[in-house]
């Protein structure tokens, strides 16, 4: 009797919907006594699954999707050893796997590069004052005098210092990054006995963020989702970054108080806000931060890249590797800290 791997990736969208050469290769690392089910219809994000995806999971020892549906946990009890998400928040499957003894993976370490670069280019765009050019192009106006009028609102990256909120796979792609360009870098993360990048100048703990925020230009929030780190960059938090500093958020829209956000650009107390994430996705029409000029909003496609399953595939056929061999595998989620 073969083994079965189950395979819920048919994303509705593109740029997440699982290539043929994927499954492939999922199945060449399998070898001989295996069965590669793939589900046709997206699963969505939690829930209890769909038929599909609930049917093929009865008997199931693996199970890829982008969340682990209470169905797909249910139907696989006794037999699903191991669930792998392409994503690097888990929340929606935490409660599901919650007392059972499946491994879960996220890709955390696929995503870092793409959003560090995005969280690069969102820090430019107010830093730069690149906001104000696409303004003034929009009106056909030739602004040199605006632009360089005293005293200039253009800063130069070597001035500005770094706080990096979650200094993990996706916030340490940041510190990096930032440090190579000339930043000044500080972070707070759960454990900061683990330290950060080369660069970085310190490292504390969730109680230190209101002294990370008081020592950034940048705020950059790329901590995950879990009890501990909801809501906290606060308004407390927010009123004590430097006046012009500029928030970042790359994680999950929670972790952030969006309405003391929101005050805090009214009153021009920040140089603007690049959030790729929101508590309510997708974006209300409506929203004050769709139209607001000191916003730059982005769809929740921070990690979006050419090369997404490339690094996918290869960390996926990694692990089946391990799977086999009875190795540890990598990217297993703490499903009590909840990444």
């Amino acid at each position: 009797m073969s083994r079965r791997l189950v395979v819920d990736l048919a994303s509705p969208l593109a740029a997440w919907r699982i290539p043929a050469a994927a499954v492939v290769a999922v199945g060449g690392a399998l070898g001989p006594g295996w069965e590669v089910v793939q589900v046709p219809v997206p699963g969505g994000d939690g829930g209890s699954g769909s038929p599909d995806a609930v049917a093929a999971a009865r008997g199931a020892e693996i199970y890829f999707g982008y969340a682990v549906p209470a169905g797909v946990v249910s139907a696989g009890q006794g037999t699903l050893r191991w669930a792998h998400t392409p994503t690097a928040g888990v929340g929606a499957s935490l409660t599901h796997l919650a007392g059972t003894s499946i491994v879960l993976t996220n890709s955390a370490s696929v995503h870092a590069d793409p959003i560090a670069d995005w969280t690069i280019a969102a820090l430019a765009y107010f830093a730069r004052g690149l906001d104000r050019s696409v303004a003034f192009q929009a009106v056909e106006h030739w602004a040199t005098g605006e632009l360089t009028e005293v005293p200039v609102q253009v800063r130069e990256f070597a001035e500005l210092r770094l706080g990096v909120f979650g200094l993990g796979g996706i916030g340490g792609a940041i510190a990096r990054r930032g440090a190579a360009l000339g930043m000044s870098v500080a972070g707070v993360r759960r454990r900061p006995a683990r330290g950060g990048p080369p660069g970085v100048r310190w490292v504390g703990g969730l109680g230190d963020l209101p002294r990370l925020a008081a020592e950034s230009d940048c705020l950059v929030i790329a901590a995950p989702h879990t009890a501990e780190t909801r809501g906290a960059v606060s308004r407390a938090v927010l009123e004590r970054l430097p006046p012009d500093a500029i928030v970042v958020n790359v994680s999950r829209g929670t972790l952030l108080d969006e309405t003391a956000l929101l005050d805090a650009l009214d009153a021009a107390r920040l140089r603007g806000a690049a959030l790729d994430v929101f508590t309510a996705e997708p974006l209300p029409a409506g929203h004050p931060f769709w139209r607001h000029p000191r916003v730059l909003v982005s769809p929740h496609v921070a990690a979006v890249t050419t090369r997404f399953w490339e690094r996918e595939t290869g960390l996926i056929v990694e692990n089946i590797r391990r799977y086999l061999a009875g190795s540890p595998l990598a990217n297993t989620v703490d499903l009590e800290a909840g990444y």
